[in-house]
């Protein structure tokens, strides 16, 4: 119909970095795993950097990383599975090709489950990381460098069906895929490790489009709403899409032309030979399969069953492994719904806004569950306890020192004189809620909970204010 937007389809290429202790095909060590960046090519070996005769070897542990997701994500594993290479005229990749699954991926089939939806599961294989390009003066600057550390980190790539119609459900779909990979302890947000995405957009009738290296869910969900747009505006100008590879640029907040799509049949794929084939008896799948984590939807019924906690609060606790073993800890010590309310709430907002996982956050559990103690016994307000939050996160100190520090405990007041002085000072405010504003009344309460820098408890505070009006 003229006028209406055509219909969008988008699948996800998701490759995630795993944290094995070395690289997939050779033993050079995982540099996702150190603290630091370490010097350039200084985590290389002949292997992963393609010298002629040298020869891969299978990493075990990333065949076992492998099956573990395929079985959560509802996959049918492979009887048996092999590697190609993939020709690749690319300088990250010093041999010319790169270690890939293509015609029997260790797994295909299978699902994962967004908002109620299954988002189909095309296939799941195992592959090497290209070396890092670095582009001195910025893309298409005055040189380029090469960083050979990256090359050989191993990647397990997800690929999905075309089953996502807006980029908030790609989103969605990131978000849930990562809460999984790190309840599996095969990917560690916290970690050097990334997780990248290509993403494969086409308006209803239109050529596909490739976007390459999308780093973050965040950054998947801005390029494909650019995409969306730019390829809307193509079509309302009577100009066709052809098919092509665009990068994402983080910077300009804007799709680039690459180069022209590849056809499979160009990547001239054959068997590799220096690499046995990979059987069943190689791992077992059911032995794998009972050792699986409790995982994020199993865990969040649990908590609603076992703490009574709302399903909100549970889902966000849940969303990150770190905040839901955290709660379990607390919630030996402190009642689980106050657990559970703080933090789901104070604590992860505060996490979110410096961009932190709590194990990241110099913060300690003892920490935690001696604030809410005091905060449970009375000692001090939910504000002034919000207010401990952020000063232990900037501050990395316990709760008793800045507690001394800015005297956040609750003082000894009199709470009545303090009420009678505000209510004397801001009249209308009182006559208008006898006349049933209901938000007078939360305004008397603010003016005293200035009044006492926050050291009273807003209930109590309210108690005050209806006695004396």
């Amino acid at each position: 119909m003229e006028g209406k937007n055509p219909k969008v389809r988008i699948g996800l290429e998701t490759h995630i970095q795993l944290n094995s202790q070395s690289k997939i095909f050779c033993g050079c060590r995982n540099p996702v795993n150190l603290s630091e960046e370490p010097e350039p090519n200084s985590l290389t070996c002949e292997t992963c950097l393609g010298f002629p005769g040298s020869k891969p070897r299978t990493n075990r542990a990333v065949i076992e990383m492998a099956v573990r997701l395929a079985l959560v994500l509802n996959a049918r594993l492979a009887r048996e599975t092999f590697f190609s290479r993939k020709t690749y005229f690319y300088p990250d990749m010093s041999k010319n090709f790169q270690i890939t699954q293509y015609e029997i991926p260790i797994a295909s089939g299978g699902f994962l489950e967004v908002s109620g939806r299954k988002i189909r599961i095309k296939r799941i294989h195992m592959e090497e990381d290209p070396a890092r390009i670095v582009h001195v003066g910025g893309f298409g600057g005055k040189y380029t460098l090469i960083d050979y550390n990256r090359s050989g980190i191993p990647l397990l790539e997800v690929v999905t069906e075309p089953d996502f119609s807006t980029p908030g459900e790609a989103r969605e779909y990131l978000q849930r895929l990562e809460t999984i990979l790190e309840y599996l302890g095969i990917y560690d947000s916290a970690s050097r490790a990334v997780i990248k995405s290509d993403a494969n957009i086409s308006l209803e009738g239109g050529a596909r489009i490739e976007v390459k290296n999308i780093t973050g869910t965040r950054e998947v969900e801005q390029a494909l709403k650019y995409e969306i747009v730019r390829q809307q505006n193509l079509v309302r100008r009577g100009v066709k899409v052809e098919r092509e590879t665009r990068l994402w640029n983080p910077e300009m907040a804007a799709t680039q032309g690459m180069r022209g799509k590849e056809e499979e049949a160009e990547y001239g794929y054959i068997f590799e030979p220096d690499l046995t084939r990979i059987t069943r008896d190689l791992y077992n799948a059911e032995n794998i399969k009972k050792q699986l984590p409790e995982l994020p939807d199993q865990k969040m019924k649990r908590f609603v069953k076992q703490y009574r906690l709302p399903e909100k609060v549970a889902e966000s606790i849940v969303s990150e492994l770190d905040l839901a073993n955290l709660f379990e800890d607390v919630s030996k010590k402190v009642g689980p719904k106050t657990a559970g309310t703080w933090i789901a709430g104070y604590l992860k907002k505060t996490l979110n806004w410096h961009n932190l996982r709590f194990r990241q956050s110099g913060m300690k559990k003892e920490w935690i569950i001696s604030l809410l103690r005091k905060f449970e016994a009375g000692r001090i307000t939910d504000r002034n306890a919000e207010m401990v939050i952020r000063k232990m996160v900037e501050e990395k100190k316990p709760p008793r020192v800045l507690i001394k520090k800015y005297g956040f405990g609750k003082a000894k007041l009199d709470l009545d004189k303090i009420v009678k002085t505000v209510l004397n000072n801001n009249r209308r405010a009182a006559e208008d809620y006898k006349k049933g504003e209901k938000k007078a009344l939360h305004f008397l309460v603010g003016q005293v909970m200035r009044e006492t820098r926050g050291r009273a408890d807003a209930r109590d505070i309210k108690k005050a204010i209806l006695r004396q009006i």
